[in-house]
């Protein structure tokens, strides 16, 4: 049995990725400028200051990315202000670990404002007292720190934890880290990462990992 399990939020728990990528299309297009899928696929767990990079060398300098994130993020307190859906499982899989007195952590790519109103939204924090952002750490994914800060916050050895991601980003940083490595995709195929299971749902992922009872 793993002492703890951390997870991922957007994408895995909250299914919150296309409404990203919308805000961002949005965003984007309001300056004129529209976005390669492969970009928007390649943003998908990635900080938003690796994000801002990246549109800078493919969008040239003379786009303001100040003001693309400003209207990205109107846009995306726009489609979140009331209502974020759980991905299908979530209910379900906290109630067992909750049942089992398993300890849990988040941790996300998102930055603090965004992860809190995330929770609020949806009530995680009924279910998560620890939650790792992108804020909290010098490294963020797909480096190991954001994992490593989650396992020393719950006091337990990485290598006795349970990870479970969608990104490949994300699963790099898990598996780096040292955690046994779930990864459920959502937009984005899974490629290039040694995780250890491949799962198409959290209750499978939590069945194939031996963390719930087939």
């Amino acid at each position: 049995m793993y002492d703890a399990v951390i997870f991922d939020m957007d994408g895995l728990l909250l299914d919150t990725e296309a409404l990203m990528l919308d805000a961002a299309r949005t965003a984007f297009a309001s300056f004129g400028v529209e976005v390669p899928e492969d970009f928007l696929h390649w943003s998908i767990g990635v900080d938003s200051i690796k994000c801002r990079a990246k549109a800078r060398e493919l969008f040239g300098s003379s786009l303001d990315m100040n003001e693309v994130e400003r209207v990205h993020d109107e846009n995306w307190l726009r489609l979140t202000s009331t209502d974020i859906p759980f991905k299908p499982g979530v209910e379900d899989l906290m109630e067992y670990l909750v049942a089992q007195d398993i300890p849990r952590a988040i941790a996300t790519s998102s930055s603090r404002e965004s992860a809190d109103h995330k929770s609020r939204v949806t009530r995680l924090d009924r279910w998560f007292e620890t939650i790792v952002t992108v804020d909290c750490v010098a490294n963020p994914k797909p480096a190991p720190d954001p994992y490593l800060r989650a396992t020393a916050l719950l006091g337990f050895d990485p290598k006795r934890c349970l990870a479970f991601e969608d990104s490949n980003t994300g699963a790099r940083s898990a598996y780096d880290a040292g955690l046994t490595v779930v990864q459920v995709p959502d937009i984005v195929p899974p490629h290039g990462v040694p995780v250890h299971y491949v799962a198409n749902s959290l209750i499978e992922g939590a069945k194939m990992a031996g963390i719930m009872p087939r």
